[in-house]
């Protein structure tokens, strides 16, 4: 093991009392997720989109489930299927094997939808944007949100979805992903509220945990922000970043490699 961050950020590891893994769409890269970095990222996965002209931050906008509502369900009706078949890739297995063996544990805090912090194994986890694999209703006509089992049809060549689509079981209209989406004034946060009070009790507990930052980008810093402040009274922050790997003197260090690379390097040994 050598250059690159790798032996400070190891040493790190191995002196830690507890872990907090703070993860951004990077992260899920090794599991065959898409990148969806730029429109170019963004249309390399939906050819579909890339016709129309339709990017990533227009299709995220809540106004199609009242306007348009199967172009909405085909966008994340497509990727909830992606998600519910992608396996998690070997890099969550190390970290939670190595959290498991730590006094305090380990915890996540993510920007992701995709649920593979979960299905990887992991409990304690705070999803900031909200969940795919759960829905609410699109009005909303009152507060509450359950699991999203459903299948849904969608047709790859134009990405809508096809009827039945996703009801409220409440008021009988439009059921939506349980997701903070651009300008989202309908999106119900209790669910994520729960799982942020959880961190932070557990935050309370494990002052010192040391902090791996995966796979999160400057373009939305709610990940990265998240990380500097959880580290900022030790500086124990290890940022796994292939393009923006960058740390402030002093605040931790840098490792510019991509996520399963890295945490093999770290923790497969």
């Amino acid at each position: 093991m050598t250059g690159d961050g790798l032996a400070e950020a190891a040493e790190m590891l191995a002196g830690a009392s507890a872990l907090l893994v703070c993860a951004g769409a990077g992260m899920g890269v090794d599991s065959g997720l898409p990148d969806f970095r730029g429109n170019e990222g963004f249309w390399r996965a939906y050819p579909p989109y890339a016709r129309l002209g339709l990017s990533f931050a227009e299709l995220a906008d809540p106004r199609h489930f009242a306007e348009d509502p199967e172009l909405a369900w085909g966008f994340y009706g497509h990727r909830l299927a992606m998600y519910r078949r992608t396996e998690p890739h070997a890099g969550f297995g190390l970290l939670l094997r190595h959290g498991a063996g730590l006094p305090g544990g380990v915890a996540v805090f993510t920007s992701n939808v995709d649920g593979q912090f979960q299905r990887a194994g992991f409990e304690l986890v705070a999803e900031a944007h909200g969940s795919i694999h759960h829905l609410q209703c699109a009005v909303p006509c009152g507060p509450d949100i359950w699991p999203a089992d459903f299948s849904l049809d969608v047709d790859e060549s134009t990405m809508r979805a096809r009827p039945p689509l996703p009801s409220c079981p409440n008021c009988g209209g439009l059921a939506r992903p349980n997701i903070m989406m651009f300008g989202d004034f309908d999106w119900l946060p209790s669910r994520t509220d729960g799982q942020m009070r959880a961190l932070a009790e557990w935050r309370r507990v494990n002052r010192n945990a040391v902090v791996v930052e995966i796979g999160a980008g400057r373009a939305v810093p709610t990940v990265r922000r998240y990380a500097e402040l959880a580290s900022a009274a030790t500086g124990a922050l290890i940022r796994i970043n292939p393009r923006e790997p960058e740390v402030r003197h002093g605040r931790g260090v840098s490792v510019p490699r991509a996520a399963l690379p890295a945490l093999t390097a770290l923790l497969d040994g």
